[in-house]
């Protein structure tokens, strides 16, 4: 619902720009939103997406395997410029100075919010509600017509005014939502010059800021940015779920065609069905073929599709992970070595300011050669997807199958005991080799303490304590190993037979047996977790 009401704000402003500020906005780049029409969020789509994404590797994790949205997604459904200089700049831990320059707008000594309310009136939308009995179409009529008393309408010092708070908005309350009601000043550095601001590639910030909204706490069940990107982007590629329907054939960019299909069930049930839908999905779909008619900007961006890249958006640098979604390119894809979240080091998740003053350009200027160079482009060599199928089942175990009640892939099931044995084994050998480890240091501190026994008492004291350190952590590693150890005798257990009968209907044991070691391996791990912070 916020997002809704944010788009209507926004769209109510550029409807009451002059033509000459209108023309300024679709320069930068961002007409083709405003050409959009006002979609319905679908929340069970959003959700069901949400549940398949797997931060570590940066792509939505289904059953025939990886998928991620790419860059020339973002150019086609939202007509995003996604070529031109990252989205990189300076960032402050105050920016209070900033937007009384630029915005004419009080922000808090060491804040980096604007409030929405008084952003939102100094535009001239002082009541940006929905009335009761209001339709939207009367919504927005109202709303332009409040707003159109309180616009520049010349150019010159107000005019720029107007819009870098309406950029601000646009920006903050749109296209880089976050959790909240305030206004992050984070893209007011490069408000400043109006002229450059065409020149940034938004829509990579905009396919960075959506990774990481679907990275957040799984808590969260709604993602930040603009709605409709991650609901379009699961009608082309996802059509045999359903939940869109193709209205307006032929317009670009392409989310203008398509409009989210009601569905009067409630979110629960919605979201139940969508899982099992995913689970027993027929095949990938890739959406290939289509024109570039009407779409001037893909010749510009077509150099930056395909490729393995850096994306940027001020404290925000992510890898594009094509690599691993080769198929989704109508490539062959091989066995290939899932990656690990970059641990590249960051001042925080958290939009409320940094630290310190920070230069982006500085910070992170292999990431950013990297984009100015275009990454590298994605190739195969495979003749087959079987290699990676398999490693693919081993990686992930029973991940990719969840939520079925009919039609279930007993093979699959399967695949999924076995990767999980597969992963016990794997933790039970590190943690051997964690407690031989200790083990070793153990005995070296006790050796260390018996040779030095002429050496001062403090001295003595530290050792002994040091000691109880060691003899606690083994310990605790040993207890980790026997959780191990139980938890790959259950994995090791004659399971297949068991899932055959439930398969055929017989027996529901294999089901609730598969959840008992799926929930030992969470707890496990969990478990290790917590150790290993301690130690």
């Amino acid at each position: 619902m916020r997002a809704r009401v944010s788009w209507m704000i926004v769209l109510a402003v550029f409807l009451v720009f002059p033509p000459f500020q209108r023309e300024r906005v679709e320069e930068m780049g961002f007409g083709e939103v405003f050409r959009m029409e006002r979609m319905r969020a679908d929340l069970a789509l959003t959700q069901a997406l949400r549940s398949r994404w797997y931060a570590e590797a940066t792509a939505f994790v289904f059953p025939w395997g990886h998928m991620i949205p790419s860059l020339e997604d973002v150019s086609r459904i939202t007509g995003l410029r996604v070529y031109g200089r990252p989205v990189s700049e300076f960032t402050y831990p105050c920016y209070h100075d900033l937007a009384q320059r630029l915005l004419e707008l009080s922000v808090e000594r060491r804040s980096s919010l604007v409030p929405r309310v008084p952003l939102q009136e100094s535009l001239g939308l002082f009541d940006g509600g929905k009335g009761a009995g209001e339709s939207e179409d009367e919504h927005l009529d109202r709303l332009v017509r409040v707003s159109r008393r309180e616009l520049a309408s010349e150019p010159g010092a107000q005019a720029d005014l107007d819009l870098r708070r309406f950029l601000d908005l646009f920006l903050g309350r749109l296209l880089f939502t976050t959790r909240g009601d305030a206004v992050h000043c984070r893209f007011l550095p490069l408000l400043e010059d109006l002229s450059e601001i065409g020149g940034y590639a938004w829509g990579a910030a905009f396919l960075e800021h959506q990774f990481d909204s679907l990275g957040a706490s799984e808590r969260q069940t709604s993602t930040s940015g603009f709605f409709p990107f991650l609901q379009v982007w699961a009608y082309l590629h996802l059509p045999a779920l359903g939940r869109g329907d193709l209205t307006r054939s032929g317009l670009v960019p392409i989310a203008r065609r398509w409009d989210a299909r009601r569905d009067s069930r409630s979110l629960g049930d919605q979201l139940e069905r969508l899982q099992e839908a995913i689970v027993i999905y027929p095949h990938l779909d890739p959406y290939l073929g289509e024109s570039d008619e009407g779409q001037p900007r893909l010749v510009q961006a077509c150099p930056y599709f395909g490729r393995l890249v850096w994306v940027h958006a001020l404290i925000l640098v992510l890898p594009l992970h094509l690599f691993i979604s080769q198929r989704s390119l109508s490539l062959r894809q091989s066995a290939v070595e899932f990656p690990v979240r970059d641990r590249f080091r960051r001042s925080g998740r958290s939009f409320r300011g940094l630290h310190d003053t920070t230069d982006w350009h500085k910070r992170v200027m292999e990431q950013i050669n990297n984009w100015e160079h275009r990454g590298k482009t994605v190739r195969s060599d495979a003749t087959t997807d079987d290699a990676y199928l398999q490693a693919y089942a081993l990686k992930y175990g029973g991940k990719v199958y969840k939520s079925a009640r009919h039609n279930v892939d007993v093979a699959g099931e399967i695949a999924s005991l076995r990767a999980l044995l597969y992963s016990a084994m794997q933790d039970r050998e590190a943690a051997q080799r964690q407690t031989e480890e200790l083990r070793r240091e153990l005995e070296r501190v006790r050796s260390t303490g018996a040779g030095g026994a002429s050496s001062s008492r403090a001295l003595g004291s530290s050792q002994s304590l040091l000691e109880a350190q060691l003899a606690g952590a083994v310990l605790r590693a040993e207890e980790a190993q026997r959780h191990l150890e139980e938890r790959r005798r259950i994995c090791d257990s004659p399971l297949s037979m068991r899932w055959t009968c439930w398969g055929r209907g017989t027996s529901c044991r294999g089901r609730s047996r598969l959840s008992a070691v799926r929930e030992t391996s969470c707890a496990s791990r969990r478990r290790q977790l917590r150790h290993g912070s301690r130690r």
